[in-house]
């Protein structure tokens, strides 16, 4: 239990800073969400530090990479989970597994949303 009370609070504080910088700068281009774009590939740099960082030294416990790689980088952007494990793919050689699950992610997401809005639309 106590580890899901550390991603628990690592996803609210993502979640928070994610709207916050969504809301300051997605207003800036039309046509271009940079806000979101900015949190989605610095998540992937963080969770990039965190996950390596955390196999590299003891400095950080099981605990402290949950409330960081799972919680505010799960919080902060999905797309940071979704990078490392294409990265994952790719390091060990599953070019196939890396471009069917990467094709499938995003063709299958663009439609969930658009059934989603047409659901909604009833």
């Amino acid at each position: 239990m106590k580890q899901v009370l550390f991603v628990f609070i690592g996803g609210g504080l993502g979640s928070a800073l994610r709207f916050l910088i969504a809301k300051a700068l997605n207003p800036t281009f039309q046509n271009f969400f940079l806000g979101t774009f900015l949190v989605n590939i610095l998540g992937c740099l963080l969770i990039g530090l965190i996950l390596g960082f955390s196999a590299k030294t003891n400095f950080l416990s099981e605990n402290h990479t949950l409330l960081l790689a799972t919680g505010f980088c799960g919080g902060f952007t999905t797309f940071s989970a979704f990078a490392f494990e294409k990265h994952s793919l790719l390091k060990s050689g599953e070019l196939l597994h890396f471009s069917v699950y990467t094709l499938l992610s995003i063709a299958i997401g663009i439609m969930a949303v658009a059934l989603g809005l047409w659901l909604t639309k009833s």
